[in-house]
């Protein structure tokens, strides 16, 4: 019998290549997302896609961090434009605080009441925006504190998987592609328009990837940076 997985998805790039990646390992997967008071539904379109998909379940938590955080994604603040060159050197702010500290104990508490022991998140610590809970040493602490402060945990510990951790956005893309992950159902732009704006740090790393995977991105968008354009004229992918 598979063993049971908790697979945090939030209709981006990383999250929807976890679960492809969750599921090519024979577990028996179910999705969770997080309304909380984020600026738009678009990614929560894209996960109940995503989820669809997959033909898996996807559960729906909702919380509502805008009352009690300062971000740019709950909409306390407009969205900053970075160039791609200063991404890794300040934490934006697009910066929830403690997020993932909160999404992963719902996931554990969601995963103990189900008998799941593995919980799967798309965290990264190559490409990422400078969020301090994409770190590895984040996830080795959590998972401890989980197997101590839980009573599943103490039974038979949890397991935070972390499959992308080590991976640039490139690599992460090129899996996904050779495990049929449908990136164009994915989401990953901060201001959640019909298409994506081209400009915040996550449509620049999403553009980047592709780019450096030799892959062209699927979804529209309304402008593309200098960069990526460059790569689809050289490749004679725009006219």
């Amino acid at each position: 019998m598979s063993e049971k997985a908790v697979c945090l998805l939030s209709g981006g790039i990383d999250s929807s290549t976890v679960v492809g990646i969750a599921l090519s390992q024979a577990y028996d997967c179910s999705a969770l997302s997080f309304d909380y008071g984020q600026r738009h539904s678009r990614e929560l379109d894209s996960s109940r896609d995503i989820a669809k998909f997959y033909g898996i379940q996807r559960r729906v938590a909702t919380i509502n961090l805008s009352d009690i955080t300062s971000s740019a994604l709950t909409g306390q603040s407009e969205i900053d434009n970075r160039p791609l060159e200063d991404i890794s050197k300040s934490i934006p702010n697009t910066y929830v605080p403690a997020r993932n500290i909160i999404f992963l104990s719902i996931a554990a508490s969601y995963a103990e009441s189900i008998g799941a022991r593995h919980i799967f998140i798309g965290a990264n610590a190559v490409d990422y925006s400078g969020y301090p809970d994409c770190r590895p040493a984040f996830y080795n602490a959590f998972e401890s504190a989980l197997n101590i402060g839980t009573v599943a945990g103490e039974i038979k510990p949890f397991r935070i998987h972390v499959p992308l951790q080590y991976l640039t956005k490139a690599e992460i893309i090129k899996t996904g592609v050779k495990l049929g992950v449908p990136y164009h159902l994915t989401t990953s732009c901060y201001r959640g328009q019909e298409k994506a704006c081209g400009k915040c740090d996550s449509c620049l790393l999403r553009l980047q990837g592709f780019m450096e995977a030799g892959i062209p991105d699927p979804i529209e968008y309304e402008d593309f940076p200098g960069f990526y354009r460059e790569f689809l004229k050289k490749n004679r992918l725009m006219f």
